[in-house]
Order: C-alpha cells, then structure tokens, then sequence
C-alpha cells in the first residue's frame, strides 16, 4: 500500500478506530474537558464537533453538557459515524458530510446557526483552511465559537524518524490558521495545553502497525514494519512517556450568543 486519502484511511479504520486510536482511559475524558472548557459550552448551545470521526469527544461533551439539542457530529466518512450506534445516542446526531460540504452549504443542517463547533485534529485535511474556514465562520450565530484543536508544527512521539519528517511536511502551522480565523473577521488566540502520555510500548506499535495516524497511511507496509524497527531499538522500554502537547486556536464571532 503505497498511500490513500484520508476518507479511504478511515472507512478502513473505522470498525478498529476506538481500539487503535486510545492512548489511555484518561484520555478522551482530559480532551473532551478543555474543548468544552475552551468554547465555553452551555446547554443551550447549538454545538458541531466537525471531522467527529467516530465521535469519540462528542460524546463525552454530550455525557458532560447534557445539551438540550443534540451535537451535530459531522464527518465524511459513513463508516465511522455507524461506529455511534445504530441507531445513534438520543444527544448526537450524525450528519455524512466534510468540513468543505459544510463551508459551501452543500449539506444542510439541522440548526440555521451554531453557537459553537470544533475541529479536533482534522484540518489539515482540508485542501483549502483559509476558504474552508471562512465558509464555517460564515455558520457561526452572533457571539458563536470556533475552535480548532490541532497538534504543533513539531511533535514529541517516539515514532520513527521518517514519520516525524512527514508529519512535519504536512502539518499546518497553528499561526497560520490563528491567522485565517482573524482574517474572517473573527477575534482568535492561540494558546496550547499539554497532556503526558503514557503507553504500553507494545500497544503503541500495534497502533502505528494500524496507521492509527493518518499521515502513517502514506508509508508501505514494509516502510512501516521497517520503521517500527527502528522504533524498538530506540526505545527499549516497556512503558513509553511522552508529551501530547496541543495548539488551540479560539476564534469568536462578535455580538451576543443567539
């Protein structure tokens, strides 16, 4: 397998996602907090997790929030949506669609206006961020929230070298995006919060095995198992400790929440 696009990556993936993509029991609940600390959501809130994959932090928002509406958990790809359950929680629902179908108004939703919606980890799966960015301010109510949670233009994994050079040819400097959202006339801030990891080594590299990364699906398998290799003799121990250190980049709508 010489490469594929994301949404081939993840319909693949789906059914193992959850399994794959897990660091940690604490981990999911330590995301979904600081998004929902981040937006400041309410109960009333219109809300859109955008890129939801298998919903992973939207329901955990949705457990928290109890929101009176349901959140709209909006990715391209059917086969992860199907992992919320069929049929879905009362408090999400799941809407086929990417974050360029949203930003152009192909997809319809069921709320006219959002008053908050995040990107976790999926911008840089966007062609064109700054149009697409706009596109989904453009959906945003008055005082309504857009964060995007991404990882820094340089990571701290102890993945193989050729890895950690692809993903720094690939990932979108936050600055960059902090900058789109105010070119959309949104106010926007950069800030970064930061998580330690810690992961059985074996685990780990069933995941990389997985390409539990979007970015390890463009390496063969033989690069991947040669690369994994590589892995094991830099890191012998059992257990691997490590940052996960996240950009979060905050843009808001002026006016009063709707």
């Amino acid at each position: 397998m010489e490469g594929r696009d994301a949404r081939g990556h993840y319909e693949e993936l789906a059914a193992e996602y959850d399994e794959h993509w897990v660091y940690g029991p604490d981990y999911i609940p330590w995301m979904s907090g600081r998004i929902a600390e981040a937006l400041r959501l309410g109960p009333t809130d219109r809300i859109a997790d955008i890129g939801s994959g298998t919903g992973l932090f939207a329901r955990e928002v949705a457990k928290r929030l109890q929101p009176h509406r349901p959140v709209l958990c909006v990715d391209p790809s059917e086969a992860m949506l199907g992992q919320l359950g069929m049929p879905p929680p009362a408090d999400l629902t799941p809407i086929v669609a990417s974050a360029e179908d949203i930003a152009e108004g192909r997809t319809r939703l069921p709320y006219e206006q959002l008053d908050a919606m995040w990107l976790k980890e999926s911008v840089h799966h966007v062609a064109d961020p700054a149009h697409t960015l706009r596109g989904l301010a453009d959906r945003l109510a008055p005082g309504g929230r857009l964060l995007v949670v991404m990882l820094p233009a340089t990571i701290q994994y102890p993945l193989f070298e050729a890895a950690l050079a692809r993903f720094e040819e690939l990932q979108p400097d936050p600055a960059v995006i902090e900058g789109h959202l105010r070119a959309v006339g949104l106010s926007a801030g950069l800030s970064h919060v930061e998580h330690e990891l810690r992961i059985d080594r074996d685990k780990y590299l069933g995941m990389v095995r997985a390409r539990y990364m979007s970015l390890l699906s463009t390496f063969s398998d033989s690069e991947i198992e040669k690369g994994i290799e590589e892995m094991r003799v830099a890191h012998p121990e059992p257990v691997l400790v490590f940052p996960d250190r996240f950009a979060f980049i905050l843009g808001r709508r002026g006016g009063e929440s709707a």
